[in-house]
């Protein structure tokens, strides 16, 4: 066990004499009742269209409460309030949401969504194929399922470092001696085991209706935390409020407003939370996030028509207010912490880890129930976009490859609706799909435990929205390339899409291994490439010529990545321990980044659609 976790623990036992048994009948209580009304509200999943689509007719205020309880991960809950708290934190973060979230919403609702409507497809994915053929879907589910993999396999591990934090000792602590296993990893298998449930009990309706209710618990724990934090300030509620808002404007190191800063003018592309960021990346990412992620748009799916499909997705913006409401949770709790400053295991917990901070008010603060109430809103948040990607991540393999597995080996197409026997076997495929990925996310959460990812950034918050950066830029050219009428096949988007992942990649990290990494997926695109051309049955006159400057084409690209690699990034510091660090672009720019460069390599490197002449 790390040092880290040690102090964890030690921290938990002091303060879990406060975590009663009022509060464990109050987490229990509430999924009890929420597993109770979701099953009631699933109805009958008799084919996979009721599984991944809710049959499509799942009124629009439900998606769209689905959809904010997808977005507010427990990470929001834990991570926003320690932006705040740290010394020079202050609102800028809000800037992201609502100016790019919330433009984007109302892009993808007027643009994506008609398109989407045009046909019965169940993702953006078949969509891309549609337009550009069956094999952009492969690649396209390749990239969702190593994006999502990466994103909710790190925000179990967070979820579970937080739920380890506050309940793991008296929660796991004998089951983790009799198992010779720290109690996190029964946290993330807790996590998972609730999740998985769910989501089998009764697919997208079941996940919906109970992201839902999810989403009116944490809507309302976040202005219980927020209230809880002011009661214990001193004084009368008003004189609360004010003693918080003095020390918070007298924080001038979090800037001229102190904590209650806004707006950052700074055009430092190695800033997250910056005005230019919001406008240009934030929107640009949120084109990705809400319009090409199956995790995000599947919700969309489920409504009854465009029209509604675009009332869910704008409607959800709404989710700021929970963002706004922890955000001022993070200014209470610097404002009480200067009034009762942490020492011992507790002061060198938060100065390890920021993230902490609102986890320890908990165990140490909040009043008895109140406490199982917080703790019930950081699983719901958890859980809520847990089940997502499981039904996201099993809806986009089935029609990536069981189903056309099944249409081979049967020689006859998969249709719904003909055979009841039919049906049910493909909704019991889906069901053990769901399973299996929820084994693969929880080993991910387990296997980010062990190497301790979040180390390569400051901020819980800022590591869970990075990972989506790396696979999001070339989902989002995926689409642009099947949108605009561009005449040509995604055969360029098969090359131009692991290329971009590697370049996000050679973009973050500068280590020398993964100068190795970088290199060896440079080769392997070179002999896929080679390979693909030695056998293909086509000739083809590519958009910028023949197979030679095609070839010239991928090459420059490749040579670009390995270049950024040893080269891209814009400041190098050895610390006193003589450990090199490196300054790169900020996470919200690797979508924009990504989505340009698969866009570009992937027109060059395509053929004409009416020019490709068979043997």
């Amino acid at each position: 066990m790390t040092d880290s976790l040690c102090l964890a623990v030690q921290a938990t036992s002091a303060g879990t004499g406060h975590f009663t048994w009022i509060d464990w009948a109050a987490i229990l209580g509430y999924f009890a009742v929420t597993t109770w009304i979701s099953h009631a509200l699933a109805g009958k999943q008799a084919t996979i269209r009721d599984f991944f689509l809710g049959g499509r007719k799942l009124p629009w205020p439900a998606v769209a409460g689905s959809i904010i309880a997808t977005e507010i991960s427990a990470v929001t809950f834990v991570g926003v309030p320690a932006i705040v708290f740290a010394r020079e934190g202050n609102l800028t973060y809000l800037q992201l949401g609502l100016f790019g979230s919330i433009l984007a919403r109302l892009i993808v609702g007027y643009v994506f969504v008609p398109v989407y409507y045009a046909r019965e497809i169940y993702s953006p994915y078949d969509y891309m194929a549609n337009q550009l053929g069956g094999y952009v879907r492969t690649m396209t589910t390749c990239l969702f399922t190593l994006g999502g993999m990466l994103a909710q396999g790190a925000r179990v591990y967070l979820t579970a470092m937080v739920l380890d934090l506050i309940i793991g000792q008296s929660a796991f602590g004998q089951l983790a001696a009799f198992t010779h296993t720290e109690t996190i990893t029964w946290s993330i298998v807790t996590i998972g085991i609730v999740a998985i449930a769910w989501t089998i009990m009764g697919g997208m309706t079941t996940v919906i209706w109970t992201d839902v209710l999810l989403f009116a618990v944490f809507f309302l724990g976040g202005f219980v935390a927020l209230g809880l934090v002011i009661a214990e300030l001193p004084g009368s509620w008003g004189q609360s409020v004010r003693y918080m808002a003095r020390l918070a404007w007298d924080a001038k190191e979090a800037g001229p407003w102190g904590k209650f800063t806004f707006f950052n003018f700074d055009l430092s592309p190695t800033k997250e939370f910056t005005l230019w960021t919001a406008v240009i990346a934030s929107t640009w990412g949120g084109l990705g996030s809400y319009g090409t992620d199956q995790l995000m748009s599947q919700r969309m799916f489920c409504c009854r028509n465009a029209r509604d499909a675009r009332r869910a997705i704008i409607a959800s913006s709404v989710s700021q207010i929970t963002t706004a409401t922890m955000l001022f949770v993070g200014i209470g709790l610097y404002a009480y912490y200067t009034a009762n400053p942490l020492t011992g295991h507790e002061a060198a917990l938060v100065a390890e880890k920021n993230d902490r901070i609102f986890p320890l008010f908990i165990i140490n603060v909040v009043p008895t129930g109140m406490a199982g109430l917080l703790i019930a809103a950081i699983f719901a948040a958890a859980i809520s976009s847990l089940d997502g990607i499981l039904t996201a991540l099993s809806q986009t393999t089935m029609h990536a490859f069981y189903l056309p597995y099944r249409a081979w080996r049967t020689g006859k197409p998969v249709v719904e609706g003909d055979d009841a026997a039919h049906d049910r076997s493909l909704v019991f495929a889906s069901r053990v799909s769901v399973l299996l990925w929820g084994i693969v996310l929880c080993a991910m959460a387990y296997l980010a435990q062990e190497v301790n990812a979040e180390e390569r950034f400051k901020a819980i918050l800022n590591l869970a929205l990075s990972m989506a950066g790396y696979t999001g830029g070339a989902l989002l050219a995926g689409y642009m390339l099947a949108f605009l009428r561009l005449g040509i096949d995604g055969r360029g988007f098969l090359w131009s899409a692991p290329l971009s992942v590697l370049l996000i990649f050679a973009l973050v990290w500068h280590q020398p291994w993964t100068h190795v990494v970088c290199w060896l997926g440079a080769g392997i695109i070179v002999v896929a490439w080679l390979l693909a051309r030695v056998r293909s049955t086509e000739r083809l006159r590519g958009v910028v010529g023949g197979l030679a400057a095609q070839t010239f084409v991928l090459l420059v690209g490749l040579g670009l990545m390995l270049w950024v690699n040893y080269f891209g990034y814009l400041d190098r510091t050895v610390d006193a321990a003589g450990v090199v660090r490196y300054t790169t672009i900020a996470w919200p720019w690797f979508t924009p980044i990504g989505s340009v460069v698969a866009f570009f390599f992937g027109w060059l490197l395509a053929g004409r659609r009416t020019e490709i002449v068979r043997n």
